[in-house]
């Protein structure tokens, strides 16, 4: 039978049933007392790095680049995630509390601006972004002259189409900064119309805070016929200056 250690040859394995397989081959197996086996390892460049002083230091050096490791994860992870948490802005609910829109028609002969105070609005800020609406009755523009109110209501469909709704967006950012961009959506004589970047000053007066600003409307954007005086329609752009209070509920 050869000497060694298998599984087939014996049943559970033993430290003894080991022994055969690591004793040197130049101790007998048969010997009555075990012979000391003393290893004199030559001197050379490398022991030195066998020591176990080294050994310790090595095991020291690896602990502290871990540690440095985790320190320069901990940092990276504070400069990208700690500003979502530094800036993240409030939820927030806000109501208009005056109002006065304008518009200004210009005509060869004349201009005339229809103002109205009647205007509602209501805005959300959640999640980075803000969301307004704001409706006003076209009926309520009052340009000092009735004839001319009611045929502008006629030129705008005002009966059916009775209120003018503008939704405002823009970033949750601005709504502390002195100006803000945004984007409209207006919807004025059944018809839909889109601006970009409109801007609008912010001036905090108390505990309201004031927002003015123009829409560039168009007689053109809603497909609406300009009125004419002595055959001469008036112009195309019907700027609208808006001037709002809110408060912060």
């Amino acid at each position: 039978m050869k000497r060694g250690f298998t599984l087939a040859s014996v049943g559970t394995p033993r430290l003894r049933d080991l022994a055969p397989v690591f004793r040197p081959a130049f101790v007998q197996a048969s010997s009555p007392v075990p012979q000391r086996i003393h290893f004199e390892p030559p001197i050379d460049s490398n022991s030195v790095f066998r020591a176990p002083h080294f050994l310790c230091c090595r095991i020291r050096f690896a602990f502290f680049a871990r540690k440095v490791a985790g320190a320069a994860l901990l940092l990276v992870a504070f400069v990208f995630f700690l500003p979502r948490f530094t800036f993240a802005q409030a939820d927030s609910t806000w109501l208009a509390d005056q109002s006065t829109l304008a518009y200004h028609m210009s005509h060869p002969m004349h201009e005339v601006d229809g103002v109205s105070h009647a205007a509602k609005g209501k805005g959300v800020c959640h999640a980075g972004q803000c969301d307004f609406l704001i409706a006003v009755p076209v009926k309520t523009f009052d340009s000092g002259d009735t004839n001319r109110d009611l045929h502008m209501i006629e030129a705008t469909r005002g009966a059916q189409y009775p209120l003018i709704e503008v939704r405002v967006h823009f970033s949750q950012a601005e709504i502390d900064a002195p100006w803000i961009h945004a984007s409209l959506e207006v919807q004025f004589a059944g018809q839909t119309a889109h601006y970009s970047q409109v801007p609008f000053q912010r001036v905090q007066q108390g505990n309201e805070v004031r927002i003015t600003g123009t829409i560039p409307l168009t007689c053109s954007d809603f497909k609406i016929d300009r009125p004419s005086f002595l055959t001469v329609p008036i112009k195309n752009e019907i700027p609208v200056r808006v001037d709002m209070q809110w408060h912060q509920m």
